[in-house]
């Protein structure tokens, strides 16, 4: 594992950029894995191109060949399999969508959004069960996870989305500290809540044993082949034209490949850091026993136990445009991370990177495949490896006019409005940043929460 870099939580900035800790591990396990395939051979012929060899792209790859063995399965990828957002985000599967469940409610109603979040709790059943079946060693472990209270207005929010997950139908329970203590023993925390719905997994091992079963069944994947526009049965690339009867463009946060991807999306930021492997006294003094994953609701925080015994935490609080600064942002991480686990001081930092992600201007993740053959997943976020094989499912379902009750899901051809241009959000982000920054942290007991 690179030991470039290291820090040791003392004075100055934190460590220096890496790569991220999942293709790094990559690496360290085989010297070749991050060794391109041969890109496309100039003009070539497919039943279905997926342009993106992320979790989205290769699931639906993946579950086109289940479906239909004889289809002629091209994935296009601009690098190597897993190494954008897939192989940079936070290590979750997580039936978490994004999207707070009252807002669900609101846009699709209270059946729409139940069947929309049975669906997300079922893929995150599907992936460890897939990985399992393909033998891709991916370190999924089912702990659930464990959402951090530690202000009152946190302990407010946290008993809300306890309420709000009940009228979904999700198994969501409420913790006293104590309570909290025994999945995750962060200081200051006054409360808190539990989820099953959610596993830790390594993303970029998942991508790399996905292409290698995609192309086991016949699919071919190409790479270091960059899409540059998409357009009813044909993909033009810069190493030739594909055509093809149906394209599916899963880029994340890549440049607008077609009129409809146009302002779809935009660029997303977010910054990591993992430690050295923690000792089992270190481990005992922070929790995490059976691989639960934590958020800290006020800090907009997440973290995991690696299964070599790291601890990732992420960051969401940085402003979405421009990219924060990294070494600013890490070094507040850094703070946060010392704040919750104080036992880790000394514990030197080895990895730190960011995360990009596409996001939609309503934060609403979507699918779905237009009359012209094009389809799309857009705004899957950070945490999206169970949102990814949901898509990838659909998306194989509407190709294959399979019909089911996934085509009938809410989020199936929604379409988030366009983002504003470039200097409007930039803008608009500034404004929140400083309300942010203003928004009081008061501490206070909180009452005990019950199960």
């Amino acid at each position: 594992m690179s030991a470039r870099a290291v820090d040791h939580y003392g004075p100055g900035m934190a460590t220096a950029r890496t790569p991220s800790l999942w293709l790094d591990q990559l690496r360290a396990d085989d010297p070749t894995a991050l060794h391109p395939l041969e890109p496309l051979d100039g003009d070539d012929r497919a039943d279905v191109v997926v342009v993106g060899a992320g979790l989205a792209g290769l699931w639906t790859a993946y579950y086109l060949l289940e479906a239909d063995p004889s289809l002629d399965v091209l994935v296009v990828e601009a690098d190597v399999a897993g190494a954008g957002a897939t192989g940079h985000g936070s290590g979750w599967c997580s039936a978490d969508l994004g999207v707070p469940g009252e807002e669900l409610i609101r846009r699709h109603g209270l059946a729409g959004a139940r069947a929309l979040r049975a669906a997300l709790r079922d893929a995150v059943v599907e992936v460890g069960g897939a990985a399992a079946a393909e033998q891709v060693d991916c370190g999924f472990a089912y702990g659930g996870s464990v959402l951090l209270a530690r202000t009152p207005s946190d302990v407010q929010r946290v008993a809300e989305h306890v309420q709000v997950a009940a009228d979904l139908e999700d198994d969501v329970h409420l913790l006293a500290a104590d309570e909290v203590a025994e999945h995750v023993r962060a200081a200051g925390v006054l409360a808190g809540a539990y989820s099953p719905d959610c596993a830790r997994v390594q993303p970029a091992a998942l991508a790399h044993g996905l292409r290698d079963v995609v192309r086991s069944r016949g699919g071919r994947v190409v790479e270091r082949t960059r899409a540059l526009r998409v357009s009813p049965r044909a993909v033009a690339t810069d190493r030739g034209t594909v055509r093809t009867r149906w394209t599916v463009v899963a880029t994340g946060a890549g440049p607008a490949l077609s009129s409809g991807d146009h302002r779809a999306v935009v660029p997303r930021h977010a910054v990591a850091v993992a430690t050295a492997p923690l000792t089992p006294e270190q481990w005992e003094a922070v929790g995490l026993p059976r691989a639960q994953t934590f958020a800290d609701d006020a800090g907009h925080v997440r973290g995991e136990r690696t299964a070599d015994d790291r601890l990732v935490v992420l960051s969401t609080a940085e402003p979405s445009w421009p990219a924060p600064d990294e070494d600013r942002a890490a070094g507040r991480l850094r703070d946060t991370l010392l704040d919750l686990f104080p036992v880790l001081d000394g514990t030197p930092l080895t990895h730190r990177w960011r995360a990009t992600v596409g996001a939609t201007r309503d934060g609403h993740p979507s699918v779905g495949l237009d009359t012209d053959g094009i389809g799309w997943v857009r705004g899957l976020g950070l945490d999206g490896a169970a949102a990814a094989n949901l898509a990838g499912r659909t998306l194989a379902d509407l190709v294959t006019g399979a019909g089911g009750p996934l085509v009938r899901l809410p989020w199936v051809g929604h379409r988030s409005p366009a983002w504003p241009l470039a200097p409007v959000r930039v803008l608009g982000n500034a404004v929140a940043r400083v309300s942010a920054a203003r928004a009081p942290r008061a501490r206070a007991s909180a009452p005990t929460a019950r199960r």
